[in-house]
């Protein structure tokens, strides 16, 4: 569904990514994994067209997104859940919603689409009138993720969705995950440092290093992997 071949970006002089090359097939999930700095985070910006690369090519399906713009690749079936979250503070949890579904055409499915996110996530519907703002961090990316599937999206970028969650918190948002990608059949590309539970419910996963991919492969190998344990498992 998604190819990056050779992806190149540079920051001035810093080189970012160093012509690194990654493949999520169809109604998969995919990580990447790696330490703060490796280039997760302008891999998935890059992706979204937030970042303009330097080198390389990004395909999804047999199109050439390399330089596409935002609204674009948006309007193209791909969503990012940003770092931080990103939510509108001061609108309600419903205006969020809203907002996530700005460039659809098909207003009278957005019922449907409601009805499944509170499904999900029923403290969104107990809290539907509230300011996002007010919101606690793990409801805030519950809000963060539904806004983006509120756009109707055919692939996720999901960038650190267990950041700043209480731990409690953390194992629910990675199931909800899980079930939408079984029941909406959303592909996902998931960015995480929490290496362990990314594993555990990616297929596939891509160690990356300053830049580079050190490592990839199923990703129930990679978590069996002495490297990996080591370096992002926590484990001598």
């Amino acid at each position: 569904m998604l190819k990056v071949e050779n992806l190149v970006v540079n920051y001035g002089a810093i080189n970012a990514l160093k012509g690194i090359n990654i493949d999520v097939p169809e109604k998969s999930i995919v990580t990447l994994i790696g330490a703060n700095g490796a280039g997760k985070t302008t891999t998935l910006r890059t992706i979204s067209g937030i970042i303009r690369s330097s080198g390389g090519k990004i395909l999804y399906g047999n199109q050439d997104i390399t330089k596409l713009p935002p609204h674009k690749v948006v309007g193209l079936g791909i969503c990012q859940v940003p770092e931080g979250r990103m939510i509108f503070s001061n609108l309600t949890v419903k205006e969020n919603l809203d907002m996530g579904a700005y460039l659809r055409k098909d207003k009278e499915n957005f019922s449907e689409d409601l009805d499944f996110i509170f499904s999900i996530f029923p403290r969104l519907k107990e809290r539907i009138k509230q300011p996002g703002g007010t919101l606690s961090g793990g409801e805030q990316q519950m809000l963060a993720i539904s806004r983006a599937i509120m756009s109707k999206p055919k692939m996720l970028l999901l960038d650190e969705p267990s950041l700043g969650i209480a731990p409690i918190l953390v194992k629910t948002i990675f199931q909800k995950i899980v079930e939408i990608n079984i029941t909406l059949g959303v592909t996902i590309l998931l960015v995480e440092q929490n290496a362990h539970l990314a594993l555990t419910i990616a297929s596939y996963g891509y160690v990356l290093e300053t830049g580079n991919i050190l490592l990839e492969g199923p990703a129930k190998e990679l978590e069996l992997n002495p490297e990996v344990r080591k370096a992002y498992l926590g484990e001598s």
